[in-house]
């Protein structure tokens, strides 16, 4: 059986003029192409936005379940009721059932839906609910794009890449299985959000990457890697992935040549489609994150 994977985004179908699902076409079908040691496909991939129902809720996220997936690649792009009631119960039941999610958002409070999923959304920070716990991070660090505010750390130009940190020991998401070697590049982007690790999740979860601002020259959070633990229901949990921003996927950080919504003012850049090395890279991570996040 193949690996089954929602990529869904908070956005409706009917905003094109925005990161919707059709800006995520390169990461669809890399993942479709993908085969297992037999020739066969590794993932079958469902990609969409929401659809609400005339009460508001996505048919899909509001009936989750491992029978029809094995993964939930959620981009969750909102500022604002990107998810119901429902929708979020659909996802916590999904979690539960022991389901893989990749969840990933940007800047500012981009994504706040995703605190309604308490064992999901835990690793995000925001800029107006579930702030980094370290005050003094608290302000902007992309002081070009001025209009955005924190959490937003400068990686460089959409289109360009960022050497990454891979935080000892060194998990297997950053490794490359053909190679051995660690995987050094993530497609960049010039205002990233913020992922960490509350209290209560470090026995199970850890940062595993860091990148550096070009602005302030800081260090910040890419990745937080969860692994599957057993609730106070009984319940086995998925494994989770916290990344920093939706942006190391969507088509325009990959290729600028495939466009950006209109609201998107900032230079691009050319350097991540013309170094191999960099592709490879976050085409490896991909890879990785599939594998990892299936339930065992």
């Amino acid at each position: 059986m193949p690996i089954r994977i929602l990529l869904q985004t908070t956005l409706l179908k009917t905003e094109e003029d925005d990161w919707t699902i059709a800006r995520f076409s390169i990461l669809r079908d890399y993942l479709g192409s993908l085969k297992d040691s037999q020739g066969n496909p590794l993932c079958e991939i469902t990609a969409r936005d929401r659809e609400p129902d005339r009460n508001g809720d996505d048919p899909i996220l509001s009936n989750l379940d491992r029978d029809r997936f094995d993964q939930l690649w959620l981009f969750a792009l909102d500022v604002g009721g990107g998810l119901s009631a429902k929708d979020s119960q659909g996802i916590i039941h999904f979690h539960q059932q022991g389901g893989g999610i990749l969840s990933t958002r940007d800047h500012q409070d981009m994504g706040i839906s995703m605190c309604a999923l308490p064992e999901i959304g835990c690793y995000h920070y925001f800029h107006t609910q579930q702030q980094d716990p370290d005050d003094s991070r608290c302000c902007p660090d992309d002081t070009e794009t001025t209009y955005i505010s924190f959490p937003n750390y400068h990686s460089g130009c959409n289109g360009d890449y960022q050497e990454i940190t891979a935080i000892a020991p060194i998990h297997e998401l950053l490794q490359n299985p053909d190679t051995g070697e660690t995987i050094k590049y993530f497609p960049s982007h010039p205002h990233e959000g913020g992922v960490g690790v509350p209290d209560r999740s470090t026995n199970y979860a850890r940062v595993i990457a860091t990148g550096k601002s070009k602005i302030s020259g800081r260090s910040f959070n890419l990745v937080v890697a969860a692994e599957s633990i057993q609730d106070e229901a009984g319940n086995k949990l998925g494994r989770v992935v916290a990344q920093s921003t939706f942006h190391h996927f969507v088509d325009y950080n990959f290729d600028c040549d495939r466009g950006c919504p209109s609201f998107v003012d900032e230079p691009p850049g050319v350097r991540l489609k013309n170094n191999p090395q960099a592709l490879q890279d976050i085409q490896t991570y991909i890879t990785n994150v599939a594998l990892w996040l299936t339930p065992q």
